[in-house]
């Protein structure tokens, strides 16, 4: 379910991918064309044949790299990689390895590069920034040897742990020195935008519709399971019993995007949530409350505020959505650019 899933991180992302992360287009049309992220392996040449992709080592070495003398090592090739991973929710297929280990490489000499000139600016990030971020790290945790636990499933020890986070703060403060403070996008480059392309804003049927979620682990006991289910009849006979169906959800709610608006999903189109959700949504009426839904995220429960017919979604809905992906394209464009331009009077060594 696209809007429910959220995937925890618990190491610090690179923020080089965080700042090159590109908003969702609005609407379903395909997206203009946008700058590439920086590092990332070509698509394929300018005719159109795809790129050759230098094989990677089945066995990867201690040292991958070195960016001015600094090496790339693997302990932090390899916490990318499940970073990677864990957000596609499985490993690399064989057959796209060599692109995406390459990519992944790339991206950390970039990371690293942006981590120099950071530096080298004096843009200075202090020991209790540093404390600081991983402290909020730590309680994310319910305790500290869950903590542990966790960096060390992502391969890091908590001195690796340290380092990236260092690493983290100084790169997010040269890109926003750089890079983020030259971005603007103006209202008229909004209205152009959504003018030229009304097509990719006609809806069809959608509902607005709040939810209340009791999750559970994709490998979940019947017991784990009938503990789930317990806890949504409970709190439908709280919400069939009179009690407001948000506080119900911000006190009960287990989906972490949605929990503090009361479980206010805003409108979506069908094909958007997962089937068993959708189903349920599209045939309840303005007002009413589904019975408990199961899917693979757990069990739902199910409000629905109001049925929409198909139409064209005026530009006071989207503009912000709308700046928002003209603002990351803008972004992606200006990084791509400084991180050329921070290469150009650097040594890089590709060990592998």
């Amino acid at each position: 379910m696209k809007r429910i899933l959220t995937l925890v991180v618990i190491a610090p992302l690179s923020v080089l991918a965080l700042s090159c992360k590109k908003a969702p287009p609005p609407a379903a049309a395909p997206a203009p064309k946008t700058a590439a992220v920086p590092g990332a392996a070509p698509a394929g040449t300018a005719a159109g044949t795809p790129a050759v992709i230098k094989p990677m080592p089945a066995q990867i070495p201690a040292v991958l790299a070195r960016v001015n003398g600094e090496a790339i090592e693997r302990w932090e090739f390899d916490n990318a990689l499940k970073r990677i991973e864990a957000r596609a929710g499985g490993p690399v297929p064989a057959e796209k390895r060599d692109e995406v280990l390459r990519s992944v490489l790339d991206q950390l000499v970039a990371y690293h590069l942006l981590a120099q000139e950071s530096r080298a600016r004096k843009l200075a990030i202090g020991d209790q920034d540093v404390e600081a971020r991983l402290g909020e790290i730590r309680r994310s945790f319910p305790n500290e040897d869950a903590f542990k636990q966790g960096i060390a499933a992502q391969g890091l020890t908590v001195d690796q742990l340290r380092v990236q986070t260092r690493t983290s703060l100084e790169v997010a403060k040269v890109i926003d020195d750089e890079v983020t403070s030259k971005v603007a996008v103006a209202d008229a480059d909004v209205t152009t935008f959504y003018q030229q392309n009304l097509e990719r804003f006609k809806q069809g049927d959608s509902v607005h519709a709040s939810h209340i979620l009791i999750g559970l682990p994709q490998d979940a006991t019947p017991v784990q399971k009938a503990e789930a289910k317990a806890k949504a009849q409970a709190a439908l006979k709280q919400v069939r019993g009179g009690a407001d169906f948000s506080i119900v959800a911000k006190a009960q709610s287990e989906d972490p995007g949605s929990a503090q608006n009361g479980g206010d999903l805003g409108f979506f189109p069908k094909g958007q949530m997962a089937p068993a959700f959708e189903e349920a949504a599209f045939k309840l009426k303005a007002g009413a409350v589904s019975p408990i839904v199961e899917t693979p995220f757990g069990f739902h429960l199910i409000k629905v505020h109001e049925r929409r017919g198909p139409r064209t979604a005026p530009l006071v809905e989207v503009s912000g959505q709308i700046k928002d992906f003209l603002t990351q394209g803008q972004r992606e464009q200006k990084l791509e650019q400084f991180v050329e331009q921070v290469k150009t009077k650097s040594k890089v060594e590709i060990l592998v």
